[in-house]
């Protein structure tokens, strides 16, 4: 009975496994094995749930990209039309202020030009000034040269006069000439037009008579001397003027 018993003692620890130790170090295992797997599990869905949420990301990015662009389209189309609405008034406030500036350049172009003609006028106006600013006072004095030609007029076929005769018309004579030397330095010229023809600028026709030896239309006497200052008319040349033969008769009381 006790070999019994101590066989089923004996079967029934050997069936009992092995030893609590080992019991242990296998359980210990296969806990760490399981952690090892827990970890990679969590590894793998944790790379798993980045690789998720970086193409979730990218994918949004994406979109908002799309949104933005679509945007930025969507504002640059409303410009070009505000653009086009308002090129309209543009264009015209453009040709309004293009065509005040081109009157703007005309007129300063039309003072310019002006402002050149007024200049231009007060040169000659200074010029003529300078020039012909004795003309009264020649005026003046034409009638003294009048008297001393008149004086040696008077004086001439009267040469047996005497020698008082003879005196005075030589001293005459040499105040004239003195006289007329003087209004030459002043630019005063002499017109003494015999022979030449009638020029109406500068001559005035006192009578027309028939002169066979003469020209038609030429000085054939002199009633005045005409005088010159600077070429401009002081005093006309009153002329008799020849007349043509065949010329017709004027009435001189029409």
């Amino acid at each position: 009975m006790k070999t019994s018993k101590i066989a089923w003692v004996t079967v029934e620890t050997r069936e009992a496994g092995p030893p609590i130790s080992v019991r242990k170090a296998i359980l210990s295992c296969f806990l760490h094995k399981r952690e090892w797997l827990f970890l990679q599990a969590s590894v793998a869905v944790k790379t798993l749930s980045g690789v998720v949420m970086s193409a979730d990301e990218k994918r949004n990015e994406q979109v908002e990209e799309r949104n933005e662009a679509a945007e930025a389209a969507a504002e640059e189309q409303a410009a070009g039309n505000q653009d086009a609405e308002q090129s309209p008034e543009q264009g015209s406030e453009l040709d309004v202020l293009q065509q005040k500036l081109q009157e703007y350049q005309e007129q300063a172009l039309r003072a310019q030009a002006e402002m050149q003609n007024v200049r231009r006028r007060a040169e000659i106006d200074v010029e003529k000034a300078h020039k012909f600013a004795l003309e009264k006072f020649v005026k003046e004095l034409l009638p003294v040269a009048d008297s001393l030609e008149k004086a040696v007029e008077s004086t001439e076929g009267h040469e047996n006069a005497g020698e008082l005769v003879a005196s005075i018309r030589e001293g005459v004579e040499m105040t004239l000439t003195l006289f007329m030397n003087s209004l030459k330095k002043f630019n005063v010229e002499q017109l003494n037009p015999v022979g030449e023809p009638f020029d109406p600028q500068q001559h005035e026709a006192m009578s027309m008579v028939p002169a066979p030896d003469a020209e038609p239309n030429s000085v054939v006497a002199v009633v005045q001397k005409g005088y010159l200052l600077n070429g401009r008319v002081v005093r006309p040349a009153m002329v008799v003027v020849a007349k043509a033969e065949d010329a017709p008769k004027i009435d001189e009381q029409a």
